[in-house]
């Protein structure tokens, strides 16, 4: 997915939901590719909020996908690599970030976990493929597979 097999990658609360979902044909096959590739070559990172998200997503009681256990398992799984804990000098970064690059807060918020935790690549299905914000270049994962749009 990526030309260096050894650069830190922060992976995305909707990456991390298709690794372990089986609603997606193309998107979960890919996903647990990736996640595996990147715990295996042990560059994966990602954040305080990406983890509080995938508890949410993962147990949220109109289409629960995990029971809270299983959930906690995957997090302590995920939490084995890097987790940036975001504080608040984040938040304000974030918070200028979102008004400078036209994003909204919780996105702002991703990009600056993923550059404080100097993550080369950004994987990601919710912001521009190939763009780069604050050195950090945002990959979706699922352009390759022919997919449109987010289905969670």
């Amino acid at each position: 997915m990526n030309d260096d097999p050894y650069a830190v990658s922060f992976v995305d609360t909707n990456i991390l939901v298709y690794a372990f979902a089986e609603n997606d044909s193309a998107r979960s096959p890919a996903a647990r590719g990736l996640v595996r590739d990147l715990m295996e070559s042990r560059t994966l990172c990602t954040s305080t909020q990406v983890l509080q998200e995938l508890f949410v997503v993962a147990t949220r009681t109109n289409r629960r996908l995990l029971t809270a256990e299983q959930a906690l398992r995957y997090l302590d799984e995920i939490a084995n690599f890097p987790v940036f804990t975001i504080d608040y000098s984040a938040v304000r970064q974030a918070a200028e970030l979102c008004q400078s690059a036209k994003l909204s807060f919780w996105d702002a918020l991703l990009v600056v976990a993923a550059a404080r935790s100097k993550a080369r690549y950004l994987y990601t299905e919710d912001l521009q493929h190939r763009q780069s914000i604050l050195g950090v270049e945002i990959v979706n994962p699922f352009r390759a597979v022919g997919t449109t749009g987010p289905s969670l």
